[in-house]
């Protein structure tokens, strides 16, 4: 598959980050998740993040929502420390938008009512709901759907979506959780297009986690490898593929990008 990226981010002669994770450790009871684990996302970024199977990828998203805390380490966003910031504070006061890998969604709700439903939630200006829902219809062309009960859209109908909620409150930062699961190739295109454009006309910082290795490292600025609880190898998807730990660790000597 050709790259979805035109160009990348990779590196910036004044970094800002807008999350930074530092030295960060948990654990579930005797078993240990993330140990030290340490990365930064800059302003304006797509970092995608890849690894085995419970590996931790889910984990870290639910420590960046506020839903679960550290054992040891310290979550920053702009700069300021949120260990102690419950969810609904780090959403309103730092925007960010989340995208589960399942539902999100209110399936016997109709994808119009979805929308609204939300709207009058994260919306304080309720004479900018019905625009602010027509444009993202637009956006995504989900006019001919919008009175179609949520539970009967195809996967990559729910998809757009969810992700169209998450962007009712016009987020600053964007998670996005194996996005790329269960959907045929023109939908896993049309979402790696949706990704970069997001980045692009919007300037969202957006992180996604993935199975899919070639559909991640096709729309993201850099990646992370996740393996034994730690982050064994980042870089550019082309430096990724070429590292030593990243092959033993996840890719294999058989993987090839492009």
């Amino acid at each position: 598959m050709a790259l979805i990226k035109k160009f990348r981010i990779k590196s910036f002669k004044d970094p800002k980050p807008i999350i930074s994770l530092d030295n960060i450790s948990l654990s579930f009871g005797n078993r240990k998740i993330l140990d030290n684990v340490s990365f930064k996302i800059n302003h304006g970024q797509i970092l995608g993040m890849l690894g085995p199977n419970g590996v931790g990828k889910s984990t870290i998203f639910n420590l960046i929502t506020g839903l679960i805390k550290p054992d040891y380490g310290k979550i920053n966003f702009n700069g300021t420390v949120v260990n102690d910031y419950p969810i609904y504070l780090r959403t309103a006061k730092f925007k960010v938008g989340y995208v589960p890998q399942y539902g999100g969604y209110f399936g016997d709700l109709t994808l119009l009512e979805n929308l609204k439903a939300i709207a009058e939630i994260v919306i304080l200006e309720k004479e900018l709901i019905k625009n602010k829902i027509d444009q993202l219809i637009a956006k995504f062309e989900l006019d001919a759907i919008r009175d179609t009960k949520a539970k009967y859209l195809s996967g990559g109908q729910k998809k757009k979506l969810v992700i169209a909620l998450a962007l009712l409150s016009d987020p600053k930062i964007l998670l996005l959780d194996e996005c790329f699961a269960a959907l045929d190739v023109l939908t896993i295109k049309m979402l790696q297009e949706i990704i970069v454009n997001l980045q692009t006309e919007n300037n969202i910082t957006i992180c996604i986690c993935d199975h899919q290795a070639r559909d991640l490292l096709s729309c993201v600025d850099v990646a992370l490898i996740l393996s034994n609880c730690k982050i064994v190898a980042q870089g550019s998807p082309n430096d990724l593929v070429n590292n030593v730990e990243a092959k033993n660790a996840y890719f294999g000597d058989a993987f090839k990008f492009n």
